[in-house]
């Protein structure tokens, strides 16, 4: 870090833990939404004075319009006071900006320095930002020192930073692209947590690969209701509709377990002209699950999309009775879901 770095960060009064403060609570700065609006109307003479003087949504900002105007000089600039306190988000902005013009030793460097001191998230986005150039071995080697056989979390915050699971995947998927595929599942298997923001990385990569009898075993395993979306979906895309449906197992399958695979399965069942066996599907779910609204929508957008708005407003009078005349069904009715109506209203 240069001295004159430094000196601009100590002269605007920056300071690491205020920064991570403020732009975590929204407190005491001027909020993102505030900048574009100024952006927006013209007045980016106001984000580049206030950027100049400690507020960080301004610099960001700033420094990314002036790169887009080719300005790379002067974007840095308005970056650089803020990352010379070493503060973990105004280096990945600062890396993001070097890497989108280009200059990817300059971002690897600045992200290598606050790997080497220890900062938790900085050896994830220094892996990756390897991996996305070309160095494959020298990322793998940093994940595969990440990963202990006998470390076993016991919690969602046991490990800060780049846990042992982020690792794997990362790791897998390095290998994946080297050709590695039997490494790569077998990394995968390790995983304590399979599915992470409803995709589950191993059933997609043996969907990839074509994999099917071990996608298909994978799938039967209790709670991997992501693979079995995976399975039908690429059944369903080989032509095999039958085997698709048949994944989801309609009289004791997942299906019938989960109201987000039964939702999965109607789909499935809508796309190929079987309307009437998808009402089906759902109904069983909202009688199972008669107060979550989702399903008795789902339901309800079936019924309209078939032409068959009876049958939706049928279960809601037996919802209504069931629940004494008490059911807000008028307001539901009412909804953008079921613009038929309340029967009688």
């Amino acid at each position: 870090m240069s001295v004159w770095l430094r000196a601009d960060a100590m002269v605007l009064g920056l300071d690491a833990t205020d920064l991570d403060y403020r732009a975590r609570t929204r407190s005491g700065c001027i909020p993102p939404e505030l900048v574009s609006r100024l952006l927006e109307r013209g007045h980016g003479d106001v984000v580049e004075f206030q950027a100049g003087r400690g507020e960080w949504f301004c610099a960001l900002a700033w420094a990314r319009v002036l790169s887009v105007q080719g300005r790379e000089a002067d974007a840095w600039e308005a970056l650089a006071p803020y990352v010379a306190t070493g503060w973990w988000t105004a280096v990945v902005a600062a890396a993001e900006l070097l890497e989108g013009w280009g200059r990817i030793e300059e971002a690897i460097d600045i992200t290598r320095i606050r790997m080497e001191t220890g900062h938790p998230m900085a050896l994830d986005a220094y892996a990756r930002l390897l991996a996305r150039h070309g160095r494959d071995e020298e990322a793998a080697a940093l994940l595969a020192a990440r990963i202990r056989a006998d470390h076993c979390c016991d919690g969602p915050w046991c490990c800060r930073g780049l846990d042992p699971d982020t690792a794997l995947g990362l790791l897998a998927t390095i290998r994946e692209r080297q050709g590695h595929i039997a490494e790569a599942v077998a990394l995968l298997r390790r995983r304590q947590i399979t599915s992470v923001n409803s995709r589950d990385q191993l059933a997609g990569l043996l969907a990839r690969h074509g994999r099917i009898e071990e996608l298909r075993a994978y799938a039967a395993l209790d709670g991997h209701d992501e693979a079995v979306q995976q399975l039908a979906e690429l059944l369903e895309e080989d032509g095999d509709v039958e085997g698709a449906i048949a994944v989801y197992g309609q009289a004791d399958g997942p299906a019938v377990r989960d109201p987000n695979t039964a939702y999965e399965l109607a789909q499935l069942l809508t796309r190929h002209g079987r309307g009437a066996d998808a009402i089906a599907v759902m109904r069983a779910q909202a009688d199972a699950h008669p107060s979550d609204d989702w399903i008795l929508h789902a339901l309800s957008e079936l019924c309209l999309g078939q032409d068959r708005p009876p049958d939706g407003l049928a279960h809601l009078d037996a919802l209504d009775a069931q629940r004494g005349g008490e059911g807000e069904w008028d307001a539901v009715a009412a909804d953008r879901r079921l613009p038929w109506g309340r029967r009688g209203g």
